[in-house]
């Protein structure tokens, strides 16, 4: 298996709370199906292609019944391909990435386009069943006896505020004796949330300091409410195709970035033993699936410059990027301090130059978290970075982005990208000539959020008879972010 893959296009729409308002109530276009074409149709625009083109569907989400992937699917065309439906948690979105990596690498397919989306609910993670057996349960068993005496006295509003306030507890308390505290925690936050402001899909895009974090009402623990990413509704879609695939669509050589390397990893028995909180929130996936990634790309840590990190709380992206090697283990907290992770003057001072921006999007902590789709923002925020079209967020000398999206339960794919030419990103990135997918969607997308239109359906969906007038009777149009009524197609 040693087929190159690249992604060929990507799209997304702005992410935005699942709570219902009275402007949400009118907009046909927030339900899941309407979101999920939307990024479909974004992602063959960019990419040039009409949904004939691919040979395998995958769609990825969380709160759904299923086969909901053949639904989005064949409003764009019914070609006999296959399709499949994944739910890996908060993977889910990487997880089809990697699916579709492997079926490209194996011979499989050319060209696969992977959807994520999912309409959550409001506030904390729920558990939908009941009546069965929650695949987390040990891991939740074990967190109870977990829980710092201090804080029994609380219940958490959900599972997952729990699993994190221990773990953060445990950070800590190992490593505040050399200087961590909460403050460097809630400064996760506040850096992240001043990134997404310059993000148009953000769900969160304003501005909170170090003492607004801290005020903000608890959680549990010591975690804030504005430790915790919200709950969204969103789509993010991508295509990934083979060498040959690319070799043959010349218009793709300027805009395709490659997968240098890319490792889905679960857990091993240090999850339960010794019983540990930072090893609860899935610790060692991270550690594991890096240092693959790592060897397939050839690089080290310090060659990366950008990274999309899965921060659901600031715990986590705490020990991720431990995890990840951009720290020395119990050291996270003095990178941040330093301003290790944002764009800053003494960033460039503590580290050289070097270092890294991580979540230039804002993160999940700012741009929103609809679980399936998660994975696939990541990677269409570090495609614009590296073909330069990312110009309110850019970050110089980028040759190398990493992605870190990480499910409980487990699952943890870390994958890392770079130009097909091996060059750095162009600083200032003009408009091309028919090469540029901008030109093809008619604005760029990394700093401008629109919707879709009747004509960008036409322009990807299945030409001839290879469509259905039953699954393509009913899709509401978005212009320019403003939805009108739905109407029929066709």
């Amino acid at each position: 298996m040693s087929t190159t893959t690249f992604v060929a296009g990507v799209g997304m729409t702005p992410f935005r709370s699942p709570k219902k308002s009275a402007s949400q109530a009118q907009n046909p276009n927030s339900d899941y199906f309407d979101l999920a074409v939307s990024s479909a149709v974004k992602a063959l625009l960019d990419a040039g292609l009409t949904y004939d083109d691919i040979d395998q569907g995958i769609g990825c989400y969380v709160f759904g019944d299923s086969t909901c992937a053949q639904r989005v699917f064949y409003s764009l065309g019914m070609t006999g391909i296959p399709i499949f439906n994944v739910n890996n948690y908060c993977s889910s979105g990487s997880t089809g990435i990697y699916l579709a990596n492997q079926a490209i690498k194996a011979g499989q397919a050319n060209c696969v386009l992977v959807i994520g989306f999912d309409k959550m609910y409001p506030g904390a993670l729920p558990q939908i069943f009941h009546d069965r057996t929650n695949p987390l349960s040990r891991i939740l068993e074990l967190s109870e006896g977990l829980i710092p005496e201090a804080d029994r006295e609380k219940k958490s509003p959900g599972w997952t505020p729990q699993l994190y306030a221990n773990a953060q507890a445990e950070y800590l308390e190992r490593y505040g004796p050399a200087g961590a505290t909460n403050e460097h925690f809630a400064k996760i936050t506040s850096i992240n949330r001043a990134h997404g402001v310059k993000n148009p899909y953000s769900q969160l895009a304003k501005e909170v300091s170090v003492d607004d974090v801290l005020s903000s009402p608890s959680v549990t623990g010591t975690i804030t409410r504005l430790q915790c990413c919200p709950s969204s509704t969103g789509a993010a879609a991508a295509v990934i195709c083979s060498a040959q695939f690319l070799k043959s669509h010349p218009h793709l050589h300027n805009s395709a970035i490659q997968i240098a390397g890319q490792a889905l990893a679960t857990d091993t028995p240090l999850l339960y033993e010794p019983a540990s909180a930072i090893e609860l929130i899935g610790s060692n996936m991270t550690r594991l699936a890096a240092k693959s990634a790592f060897q397939q790309a050839k690089i080290i840590p310090k060659d990366v410059s950008i990274v999309e990190l899965h921060d659901c709380f600031t715990t986590n992206q705490m020990c991720a990027l431990e995890g990840l090697g951009m720290a020395e283990e119990g050291k996270a907290w003095k990178l941040i301090q330093d301003g290790g992770i944002s764009y800053s003057k003494e960033r460039e001072r503590a580290l050289g130059g070097r270092g890294w921006i991580v979540n230039p999007s804002g993160g999940l902590i700012s741009k929103g978290h609809p679980l399936g789709a998660t994975g696939l923002a990541q990677c269409a925020e570090l495609v614009w970075h590296l073909r330069g079209w990312a110009t309110t967020r850019a970050v110089s000398g980028t040759k190398y982005c990493l992605q870190h999206n990480m499910g409980l339960g487990g699952a943890t794919v870390v994958t890392i990208y770079q130009r097909a030419d091996g060059k750095e990103a162009p600083k200032v990135a003009e408009y091309q000539p028919e090469d540029d997918g901008r030109c093809r969607l008619g604005y760029n997308p990394a700093v401008e959020a629109r919707g879709i239109s009747k004509a960008d359906w036409e322009a990807v969906k299945s030409k001839g008879d290879r469509s259905s007038r039953w699954a393509t009777a009913k899709l509401p149009w978005v212009v320019d972010g403003e939805s009108f009524k739905e109407r029929a197609m066709l």
